[in-house]
């Protein structure tokens, strides 16, 4: 057996979880997070040499050096069109959430960046670029880290308190947000229902966990996800285990949300029927990322 400790968590709070105590006695916390990452992902004239076609509506068709035009609009479809769509669903319905925004996609669209300004909502930095990052060096972390904070607080008009990169961080990942600072959270977690602390650098540091299952990502094959009754069902399904088990101890949900995919009229149906599900309900806290974080930090501080 190998006598180094063993780097994963598997055991959490072993069962035994805190009350949340969400305002008001909320059985539920929602939070409804819209990707924003349409101009930011790789792309032949940013310098990546391929086309990014991943959660478009075709799959990778081209190797490198062919640039593949229809991806490319899959991709515009989102902010051009499916960013209006989705945020009149929530705004018809006074309802507030997340934005994971990457810098450079909030640059080149500015009347969505104002529109973003003005929603209410929070935004939390999904990198300044869409990409991997792994195929950064840990200086170029630092400075995307840099770049993506300094774009989203003069666009926004407010520095982002949380972190969420593409799929997955690098081990460096925590200890470069802990030195940049400023950060309540990141979200670069799916283990759990409820937020933890982590130790970074000595220091604590908070982990507000995210959903794969819940995130519109799985439309298509080889998801599961092909209509917006699929999708209306299986949000319906988990909204209504976590509101019965929060009867005796709340817990949160989350649901990732992109432009090119939930945007699309079919299956914006889809979630607007989710949305009037979930305004049927008493004691649900629909909140923002931000605050879930600073009600945690109020009322469980690390110990």
């Amino acid at each position: 057996m190998n006598d180094k400790p063993y780097p994963r968590d598997m055991v959490g709070y072993g069962g035994n979880y805190p009350h949340p105590r969400w305002p008001d006695g909320a059985r539920l916390a929602l939070n409804f997070v819209i990707n924003i990452e349409e101009g930011s992902e790789p792309s032949m004239h940013d310098g990546e040499n391929i086309t990014e076609a991943n959660l478009a509506e075709v799959p990778p068709r081209f190797g490198p050096g062919i640039r593949d035009f229809c991806a490319e609009s899959t991709y515009e479809y989102g902010t051009r069109a499916g960013f209006w769509r989705v945020m009149r669903l929530f705004q018809e319905r006074g309802m507030l959430g997340t934005f994971y925004g990457c810098g450079l996609a909030m640059e080149r669209n500015p009347p969505m960046a104002e529109a973003i300004r003005n929603s209410g909502w929070d935004v939390a930095s999904h990198g300044w670029r869409w990409i991997m990052p792994h195929s950064l060096t840990e200086e170029q972390e630092r400075e995307h880290i840099r770049k993506a904070v300094e774009s989203i607080q003069r666009l926004s008009g407010e520095r982002p308190y949380g972190w969420y990169w593409r799929y997955a961080p690098t081990e460096r990942s925590r200890r470069l947000l802990v030195e940049e600072g400023g950060f309540l959270y990141d979200s670069d977690a799916y283990n759990d229902d409820l937020p933890y602390w982590v130790k970074v650098e000595g220091k604590d540091h908070l982990i507000i966990p995210y959903q794969m299952d819940t995130n519109d990502m799985r439309f298509g094959p080889p998801y599961a996800f092909s209509t917006a009754t699929d999708y209306f069902t299986y949000l319906k399904d988990s909204f209504d285990m976590l509101y019965a088990e929060g009867a005796s101890l709340p817990k949160m949900m989350s649901c990732g949300l992109h432009l090119r995919l939930v945007g699309r009229p079919g299956r914006a149906a889809g979630l607007a029927r989710f949305l009037d599900y979930v305004k049927g309900h008493s004691d649900v806290w629909v909140c923002r990322r931000v605050d879930i974080a600073r009600h945690w930090i109020k009322h469980h501080p690390p110990r």
